[in-house]
């Protein structure tokens, strides 16, 4: 298993500091968020991916993994974002969301996401990339269960399952987390690393209850960490597990926060092995 850091908290902060704060933080790799006002944009990433992962490199810092939000093929320059990631060696490129609220017939979201699947690996077969999909809260694919239904019949060295405790606890797709690792395993390419947990709020005019959700240290929230990661030190699984670091906190807080959770995945993982 590889630990590598998800460069959303950084905004718009350059790839050297990106580089080295990753390095000083002792990861072993970083996922790449591409999207506008982040380091690399769409529409620009045949020039700013690979100036970008060979400014990590100088640092240090290999790039398995990029996240996008490639769902409709026409929406984004999908072609091109998957090429580009390509050819700078990113092997694993995380999709957006297919998404769910209500105003729609699921089977109505899921033909879309289903056709909107086959493009996209026909595109990736094309660049030789895998494709993940992310457990999100919202979506179409929020638990094991229900991202499965994407998943059945399709090659996964092409699309491929990327499970996230945290937001299956936050937010929806809430399962036991060794039905969503079994339900997935052909698949899994990828663990989204964080943890949240839930708490009473207000009470509304009717008098009902409502409850509040928050991000909370990976060994501070109601995700049992310690039981995943020595489950996956003790089976077959030898891929990334992905640091969100979602907290809203002042910048360096947020940094002795995901050094704080590293240390206590490689603390458990030690134990495991």
């Amino acid at each position: 298993m590889r630990n590598v850091l998800f460069t959303k908290l950084f905004g718009d902060r350059p790839i050297d500091e990106i580089g080295q704060v990753a390095n000083d933080l002792g990861f072993d790799g970083i996922d790449l968020l591409i999207r506008d006002g982040f380091a690399v944009a769409p529409g620009e990433a045949a020039t700013q991916l690979p100036q970008a992962v060979e400014k990590l490199k100088q640092h240090g810092q290999s790039v398995p993994m990029a996240t996008t939000d490639l769902t409709d093929p026409s929406a984004l320059p999908a072609e091109q974002v998957l090429q580009a990631c390509a050819n700078a060696g990113i092997g694993v490129v995380r999709l957006g969301y297919w998404k769910y609220d209500g105003s729609r017939p699921y089977e109505q979201v899921l033909d879309e996401a289903r056709k909107h699947l086959d493009q996209l690996t026909s595109l990736a077969e094309k660049a030789n990339v895998t494709l993940a999909i992310q457990l999100h809260g919202g979506t179409i694919h929020a638990s094991g269960a229900s991202t499965r239904v994407l998943l059945e019949g399709r090659d996964p060295q092409r699309v491929a399952a990327y499970p996230d405790p945290g937001n299956q606890t936050v937010q929806s797709g809430r399962e036991d987390w060794r039905l969503t690792l079994d339900l997935l395993k052909p698949w899994l390419v990828a663990v989204g690393v964080k943890n949240g947990g839930w708490f009473p709020a207000s009470v509304d005019e009717t008098g009902q209850r409502r409850w509040a959700s928050d991000w909370l240290g990976l060994a501070d929230g109601m995700v049992p960490w310690a039981d995943i990661l020595a489950h996956l030190a003790g089976g077959e699984f030898d891929g990334l597990l992905t640091f969100h670091s979602h907290y809203e906190l002042p910048y360096g807080q947020v940094l002795d926060q995901t050094r704080t959770d590293l240390r206590f995945v490689q603390r458990v993982l030690e134990a495991a092995r």
